[in-house]
């Protein structure tokens, strides 16, 4: 394999996760009958430049079409995020009515909004069409398409550059990394800024995060990685901040590398150092992650396999990606977790991918009143048990099983 930056040979695996589906492919009672694609979930890094990469066996059209099921809008701790997010960048660079933001992988409008409340110009970019027509309900400007040279140089073109690009939580998903970092230089106006986020790798390796990989996510990134495949492709890093999202992760603010006026902070060479200080140039700090993984799978399973011993009802929470990478991993099926809750409608009645675990409404919750709930997105475990606080007076107890096993 060919490193997806730098183009040398990559063999070094940190992680192999065996075969699942995609994350984000939930079936219908129909898709039920037929097979699905299983497509291997092997992780490797390039110990020339450090980016950490999945093996392609998906085009990116094959995860994110039509029937993608991921809405932003549906986790109230990612709309305050967002918001507090738009307030900040107003603040910061002094956008106005007269300025332009546009975000790439707008999802369901879930950030824009915010910024259309404030009278500031703006248009997103998103290639699922789910997602794109839910944000063009919310009176915002979709371009549906996958954001790459040709597309920024249309827009370009058309003098359609922005004051701010926004790409949250998108990076790692771009198979081209170099392309995408290439468009979003040319949506920018000469003095314009560009930031984004993604899970940091230092968290992800050092806490074992494992079930944040999946298909969708083409690279998993540290800050380092991120300055020198921004800087071969005309952007320079001037600030970043470290922010709890995710289990982790880190606001990038760049700017174009020839035309760029804002001044580079100590925390750019801070987190710099404090990332070498960690290893992460060294292939030792990558060993030992397969260890670890298959240590939270098997206690898991063994979890599982004693409340059903027990009698105990268990159910999920979460239809996420990152349950899914558990799921399939460890092998487990309905006969261990009855279903999975999940607020979205667009993912209730269906099935999770692989495990084929069927997904409800949270009213099913008040009829069973189980006496286990398994949380899948540990990163907003908080906010779910107070959601299900009337669970846990009658006794209900929750469950966490990354970093490790958590009852609560």
């Amino acid at each position: 394999m060919k490193c997806r930056h730098c183009g040398s040979d990559v063999s070094h695996v940190l992680v192999d996760l065996g075969t699942a589906p995609p994350s984000n492919a939930y079936l219908t009672k129909l898709a039920l009958k037929r097979p699905e694609k299983f497509f291997p979930l092997r992780v490797l890094v390039c110990e020339s430049c450090w980016l950490v990469q999945a093996e392609s066996y998906s085009r990116a059209a094959e995860l994110f079409n039509e029937e993608y099921a991921y809405f932003s809008s549906f986790s109230t701790e990612w709309l305050e995020h967002s918001k507090r997010y738009v307030d900040e960048m107003i603040a910061r660079f002094g956008l106005d009515s007269s300025s332009t933001v546009v975000e790439v992988a707008a999802n369901d409008g879930y950030l824009l909004q915010f910024v259309k409340e404030k009278s500031i110009g703006c248009y997103g970019i998103e290639p699922t069409a789910s997602t794109a027509n839910v944000a063009r309900q919310k009176s915002l400007e979709i371009v549906q398409d996958f954001l790459n040279t040709s597309l920024a140089q249309r827009l370009l073109k058309q003098g359609r550059t922005a004051d701010l690009v926004v790409a949250n939580n998108v990076l790692a998903h771009v198979p081209d990394i170099n392309d995408f970092s290439n468009a979003c230089r040319l949506l920018m106006k000469p003095n314009g800024v560009f930031t984004c986020e993604f899970p940091h790798l230092m968290n992800l390796i050092l806490q074992h995060q494992f079930d944040t990989i999946y298909h969708e996510h083409f690279s998993y990134l540290s800050f380092g990685t991120v300055v020198n495949i921004f800087g071969k492709n005309g952007l320079k890093v001037f600030d970043v901040e470290e922010i709890g999202t995710h289990g982790g992760s880190l606001r990038v603010y760049a700017q174009c590398s020839d035309t760029g006026s804002h001044l580079v902070s100590n925390r750019v060479e801070d987190l710099l150092s404090d990332e070498i200080s960690a290893g992460m140039a060294s292939i030792a700090f990558y060993q030992g992650f397969q260890d670890h993984a298959e240590k939270v799978k098997n206690e898991f399973l063994s979890f599982l396999i004693e409340q059903k011993k027990l009698g105990k009802v268990v159910v999920g929470y979460g239809a996420a990606a990152k349950g899914n990478t558990l799921l399939n991993f460890a092998g487990v099926k309905s006969d261990l977790i009855r279903y999975v809750v999940d607020r979205s409608p667009h993912k209730q009645d269906k099935f999770m991918p692989g495990s084929r675990i069927q997904i409800v409404a949270e009213d099913q919750l008040n009829i069973d009143k189980p006496d286990i709930v398994v949380i899948f997105p540990w990163n907003i475990s908080g906010e779910i048990k107070t959601q299900l606080n009337y669970l846990a007076n009658g006794g209900t107890k929750f469950v966490t099983a990354v970093p490790f096993l958590r009852v609560f």
